[in-house]
């Protein structure tokens, strides 16, 4: 592969690299560029980041961007299990904490933290807090079954009425943990989580989606190519108007067999 490729599919743009760390590196730049534009505009931005091994290249990437006035820069994550206990090293706010959150001076880190006894007073809670902080900018994933967030095909709501919302985990999203080293058995995995909805992160005036690695390799050719429905939540991204989508060699190998593309 050449250092970089480029393609439009609908609104979405893609872009692959060569490998994990050059696609982390460009996707960083490209968002705090972003950041550095938005925030001559405005006082405050918000940020929504996503907590996954996928995010590792770009998380370190972007917590070294110069010239980024962190202190002005609001932040969110879009899901976490219920269940977990504050200091497991596997719940989302932990991640993002080691990787980003604790390592640059955010303005102010909200929080996910599943109230245990109610959790859907906790999705009441952050969903006021969405709602008074819009999101500026989204930097997330796609799941192996094409979740975003947390969204699964099962419950993924392109209408949604909420922001966040409790679910179900799939068994597909579940088992995607143990493939990404996160626990070691499936039972281990809480079953139950509290996640953006598919409505809170489109309505981000920007969103870059990170996605390297074989094992999403289908998920992104579904991504690209099937009819825009939740049977692939991934595909609301080629709906958005400022959207993009970075891939490795390892996440591009289907596009590439089809030379259309590129």
């Amino acid at each position: 592969m050449e250092e970089s490729k480029e393609f439009t599919i609908d609104n979405l743009r893609v872009k692959m690299f060569e490998d994990r760390n050059t696609m982390g590196m460009r996707a960083a730049v490209d968002v705090a560029g972003k950041m550095r534009e938005l925030l001559k505009k405005k006082d405050h931005i918000n940020m929504i980041f996503a907590a996954a091994p996928s995010q590792n290249e770009f998380l370190a990437a972007l917590s070294q961007q110069q010239q980024v006035n962190w202190e002005r820069v609001n932040a969110f994550h879009m899901d976490e299990y219920v269940g977990l206990g504050a200091n497991h090293p596997q719940r989302f706010s932990n991640f993002l904490k080691d990787r980003i959150f604790a390592k640059v001076k955010f303005n102010k880190v909200y929080y996910l933290v599943p109230d245990e006894k109610d959790p859907e007073k906790s999705c009441r809670s952050y969903t006021k807090l969405l709602r008074q902080f819009p999101a500026d900018i989204v930097c997330m994933g796609i799941g192996e079954n094409t979740h975003i967030a947390f969204n699964d095909p099962s419950v993924a709501n392109f209408n949604d009425p909420e922001l966040v919302k409790l679910v179900q985990l799939d068994e597909v999203s579940r088992l995607q943990q143990v493939h990404d080293g996160c626990f070691d058995d499936i039972e281990d995995v809480p079953k139950t989580a509290i996640t953006l909805t598919v409505p809170a992160l489109m309505n981000s005036k920007y969103i870059y989606c990170v996605v390297p690695g074989k094992n999403k390799a289908e998920a992104v050719y579904h991504t690209v190519n099937e009819e825009i429905s939740k049977k692939y939540p991934s595909t609301s991204l080629r709906n958005h108007r400022n959207a993009i989508l970075y891939l490795d060699k390892d996440s591009s190998i289907e596009l590439l067999k089809n030379k259309s593309y590129v």
